[in-house]
């Protein structure tokens, strides 16, 4: 039994410890410097930056966040208000069962119910499970921009 639900700030840690596993298989794990009260200040403190959903699984008589998808709004001066997905992760041993379909099915209900020009995010290019799944959508691979940031 899987409920897709708006993130609270209860599910915090179990967010974050998606986030490590996220950051894991992209081998990449010293890039996580963000702490958990940082992360839950961002989301749930007095101005929060951003909003999420999390997969809800039951089974055993419990339930357990078992995916995510984590966005904001960003402006674009050519089309307005877009919508920003920063991740969008599902626990290994729950991928396949349709987590992240519901988790994107979703979202892109919510970018249309508030009206955003639509849904921008980054995959690499060797995530080929995820580059399939974004396919399924018919999701526009952009090789012209480069990615580019300042690191403080």
């Amino acid at each position: 039994q899987i409920k897709i639900r708006k993130a609270e700030k209860k599910d915090c840690p179990a967010m974050f410890d998606l986030i490590k596993e996220l950051a894991e298989y992209e081998k990449a794990p010293q890039e996580v410097t963000v702490t958990i009260d940082h992360f839950m200040e961002s989301g749930f403190g007095e101005k929060p930056v951003w909003q999420a959903i999390v997969a809800e699984v039951a089974g055993d008589g419990q339930t357990a966040v078992k995916g995510f998808a984590l966005w904001y709004i960003r402006y674009s001066t050519w089309k307005g208000c877009r919508m920003y997905l920063e991740d969008i992760v599902v626990t290994q041993s729950m991928r396949g069962h349709g987590l992240g379909t519901q988790l994107m099915d979703t979202l892109i209900t919510i970018a249309r119910e508030n009206k955003y020009s639509g849904i921008v995010w980054q995959v690499l290019d060797w995530n080929e499970p995820a580059i399939h799944f974004y396919e399924k959508y018919h999701a526009k691979f952009d090789d012209e921009w480069i990615n580019c940031s300042l690191t403080f």
